[in-house]
């Protein structure tokens, strides 16, 4: 669903427009919108109903309590990467029984709050951690249950970036050494083996790597069933994209069907670990116009919001639609978008064509996803603040912070 349409001339989310919002939360902000969350995460649940499944919601994709607590209601799981995502997913009322734990440096006291929590299984990504895991578990007179990370070598045609599912790449066990790290774990007292993980990047557009990805992992099923090693579960990670720039997306249902018979046919349970698919589309960045700044014949509108709030741009290279509040009736010239940080890389999107005047507002679309989460303070600037919208009603989730806040824990020099 597009929650973010236009209405009577001016942009809404859902039935609120953003020129209200602007008004009582001020800017730059994050919105979200309720249903468009609800619905993204129905259309996975419709698409994978015939086959058994957990879905668990990528946390770093954006970690708002707001949004965790609404996914938790609807059943969802979470994947997650560090102890404080589990913090936040546990104060969300997450379920620690649907808690997935991920990446390649959990540190002892991150697994130990782990196994205290009774999450659902640890995703290991090296040999090094599955020791590691055994031996805190021994500790703590606990079990672990584990499901390997495995990198199987699949290209998943995406920004370097975000792909993570080749040789080179940081992420997973190495498809040839697999096999006798399970042996290994087999013979580990306090580790249960449920299952076979991967993930093979993000913002990817093809179903193609998917199913080379499962082919390639179903080969180590059937080898480990051969030794006595009965797997639960593949998980085939998340990383599904959206829509940026109309390009076409991977249909849900077409995915649940290519999996589906080769799953069933090992008796294996799916899981997946979508992100950017149920937030990313859900949420913009409200800003304002501060400088219309013509200079060389070139026009450039410095607006409120900078690479500090959203880092996408700077960081990839990736754009984002960006589309006027309230449209003037003139004509468009060709502007770059730019923020007020001391940076060149400071910019939300490069030759818009817009008709701006200081204090218009602008929508920077799809930035649900590794917005807010990928903030930070340079230049001591607050992060924005998050705002959710149910209808015609909004409330805020996350209060714009204050320039007071950010050296609260600062002390100065003794001498």
């Amino acid at each position: 669903m597009n929650a973010f349409a236009y209405q009577h001339g001016e942009l809404h989310v859902e039935d609120l427009p953003l020129r209200v919002i602007a008004q009582r939360f001020g800017t730059p902000a994050y919105v979200y919108s309720r249903a468009s969350i609800l619905e993204n995460l129905a259309a996975y649940q419709r698409a994978f109903a015939g086959v058994p499944h957990l879905l668990c919601y990528s946390v770093k994709a954006n970690s708002n309590l707001a949004v965790l607590n609404l996914l938790a209601r609807q059943g969802a799981g979470f994947d997650i990467v560090s102890g404080g995502e589990l913090a936040r997913v546990l104060a969300a009322g997450g379920d620690p029984g649907k808690i997935l734990f991920s990446g390649v440096g959990k540190s002892e006291a991150e697994i130990r709050l782990a196994l205290a929590q009774d999450i659902h299984c640890f995703n290991v990504e090296s040999a090094p951690e599955l020791e590691r895991l055994d031996a805190l578990a021994a500790a703590m007179g606990r079990r672990a249950r584990v499901s390997l990370r495995v990198n199987p070598d699949v290209d998943a045609k995406t920004h370097p970036y975000i792909s993570t599912g080749l040789r080179e790449n940081k992420f997973g066990v190495p498809f040839g050494a697999a096999l006798e790290v399970y042996r290994a774990a087999r013979n580990m007292a306090h580790i249960e083996l449920i299952g076979l993980d991967c993930h093979i990047g993000s913002q990817i557009t093809e179903l193609s790597p998917y199913v080379d990805a499962m082919n390639r992992l179903l080969l180590l099923v059937d080898r480990l069933a051969a030794e006595g090693i009965a797997l639960r579960h593949l998980d085939l990670g998340g990383g599904v994209g959206i829509a940026y720039q109309g390009e076409a997306t991977i249909d849900l249902a077409r995915y649940a069907a290519a999996v589906a018979p080769a799953l069933a046919a090992r008796g294996l349970g799916l899981m997946l670990e979508p992100g950017r698919s149920i937030i990313g589309g859900a949420g913009i960045l409200l800003t304002r116009v501060e400088y219309v700044k013509r200079v060389e014949g070139r026009s450039f509108a410095i607006v409120d919001a900078a690479m500090n709030d959203l880092m996408r741009p700077a960081l990839y290279g990736a754009y984002h639609a960006i589309e006027p509040v309230c449209p003037r009736a003139e004509a468009n010239e060709t502007f770059q978008i730019v923020g007020p940080i001391c940076e060149s890389a400071d910019f939300l999107g490069h030759d818009r064509e817009l008709a701006l005047h200081a204090g218009d507002l602008l929508a920077v679309r799809d930035a649900g996803a590794y917005g807010f989460v990928m903030s930070s303070n340079y230049n001591t600037r607050p992060r924005a603040c998050e705002v959710m919208v149910n209808a015609a009603s909004s409330q805020i989730v996350r209060e714009r912070e204050t320039v007071a806040q950010l050296f609260a824990g600062e002390h100065l020099s003794a001498d």
